[in-house]
């Protein structure tokens, strides 16, 4: 068990903790003490030392590790759950979120039924059109923070609810993290697209960003999906990122709302 000496917001420790916390996590010199607590835990979880799914000590385990009070690491806790890192189970202790878990498989998916929900339809049918190794032009080297020309591995699916082609996604991943995936791989593969990353290849997904727009199908978008080409569709670009905002992962998803329609909850 490795031991840090006390810190206090006015401590040279303070300060140095903070700056060590800045390599992964961007946090001002004189943040509270609680963000550095936050910070520490999370390089923890950067490094593997909790996987998915892992219990992490206790409360009043890290407050002895850290030499700070449990309601700081209380504090630090509290916010890393509200981020989707942490699950905190009544009665059982505090564990690292996973993409495997039922309730959290669909929050990277926003398309809604017009009537029930996602678990009211059913898993979605994977079709895994294509999955190939390309080299990324120059817009795919910006979203990926990769160079021009750098190899990626480039997937195509569509996803069927009801036995209706819904949507239809094209995803380009940085090959290195990657090796290995294959179009069979995902087609074995039941769970969701990001369990599989985060369980055989060691890359969870923490955060994305997306950009929305309505637009009107290729030929190829329109087959795939079975619309018109003057049906609109809902075009949904994602760049999801893991630790340390490194983006892993860019997808242009296209969507048919005929029965479906995109809901965001804002708090």
């Amino acid at each position: 068990m490795r031991h840090f000496p006390p810190m206090n917001n006015n401590s040279p420790m303070a300060d140095s903790s903070a700056a060590a916390v800045s390599a992964g996590v961007p946090t001002p010199a004189f943040s509270p003490l609680y963000q550095q607590i936050k910070g520490l835990i999370l390089q923890s979880l950067q490094s593997g030392e909790w996987k998915p799914a892992e219990s992490i000590p206790s409360e009043m385990e890290l407050a002895a590790r850290y030499r700070v009070s449990q309601g700081t690491v209380r504090k630090a806790i509290d916010e890393l759950a509200s981020d989707h890192l942490l699950v905190r189970r009544q009665g059982k202790g505090t564990f690292v979120a996973t993409h495997a878990e039922d309730h959290v498989q669909y929050r990277f998916l926003k398309l809604m039924p017009d009537r029930g929900d996602l678990d009211s339809e059913g898993p979605a049918q994977r079709d895994i059109v294509d999955c190939k190794r390309s080299r990324a032009n120059a817009d795919i080297a910006r979203a990926l923070a990769l160079r021009t020309g750098d190899a990626v591995l480039q997937v195509r699916r569509v996803l069927s609810f009801g036995n209706t082609p819904t949507i239809l996604e094209d995803l380009w991943l940085p090959a290195a993290p990657f090796k290995g995936l294959t179009a069979e791989r995902l087609a074995d593969y039941h769970g969701p697209m990001y369990a599989l990353f985060e369980t055989e290849f060691g890359v969870r997904m923490v955060r994305a960003d997306e950009k929305i727009r309505a637009v009107l199908p290729d030929a190829t978008q329109s087959q795939l999906l079975k619309v018109s080409p003057s049906t609109p569709l809902l075009s949904v670009e994602r760049v999801a990122y893991t630790y340390k905002d490194t983006p892993m992962e860019l997808r242009r998803g296209f969507y048919s709302t005929e029965n479906h329609h995109y809901r965001n909850a804002l708090s």
